[in-house]
């Protein structure tokens, strides 16, 4: 146990014992002694790093959104061009919500209801962080002349708000459908956005691949 609380990722492990036990007792069954035990750790040590049960929930889910932040940042600074970047960052924001759910047998909504009014408030922080990455992408194809963007900071949140029907929220993964086709959902959605952010005719980015 002393080894185990010593390694430098034992929030990490925390947060990885939550996503099991959210899948197997769902939040309000899962305890904070079913954390420490899944974890191999006294609940003091969990104490240590989350103040309480709501905040190791939210905590989970900021994991998720900042792995997500991080991947669409990669995206952005890629050597492709600014459509096929957003592509990419729309499809894989989605898919990548999609997956870290995909074995919870209810949708987040339904399933974080105890802690619905702090997930939503989060949940805004998150958009905003990944508004913000999305907008630095649609200044630059403006900058270029490739994309027609007069007001980015609002595109961006548009871009964001079109595709977050396809989020893992009200609907489970389940209830999405399989992966493939929420991937062309997304696909389809994005290709439609970025034809209307394109400077003249020609087709999505999706489509010269």
């Amino acid at each position: 146990m002393r080894q185990i609380a010593r390694r430098e990722d034992i929030r990490d492990l925390i947060l990885d014992a939550v996503d099991v036990l959210l899948a197997k007792f769902g939040y309000k069954k899962m305890t904070m002694e079913d954390v420490a035990r899944q974890v191999g750790i006294g609940k003091g040590t969990i104490y240590l790093h989350f103040p309480g049960k709501e905040e190791l929930i939210l905590s989970h889910i900021d994991r998720i959104a900042e792995r997500i932040v991080a991947k669409i940042r990669e995206i952005a600074g890629s050597s492709d061009s600014p459509d096929r970047r957003i592509r990419k960052m729309l499809v894989h924001r989605v898919l990548f919500r999609f997956d870290s759910v995909a074995h919870y047998s209810q949708n987040l909504s339904d399933l974080l209801s105890s802690v619905r009014t702090a997930l939503l408030t989060r949940r805004e922080a998150h958009f905003e962080k990944e508004a913000a990455v999305f907008e630095d992408v649609l200044r630059e194809g403006a900058r270029l002349g490739t994309l027609e963007c007069s007001d980015p900071r609002t595109t961006s949140f548009v871009l964001i708000q079109s595709t977050n029907s396809l989020l893992p929220f009200s609907l489970s993964a389940r209830e999405l459908g399989r992966r493939e086709e929420v991937e062309d959902q997304v696909g389809r959605v994005a290709d439609l956005l970025i034809k209307g952010l394109l400077s003249c005719p020609s087709r999505p980015a999706s489509w010269t691949r």
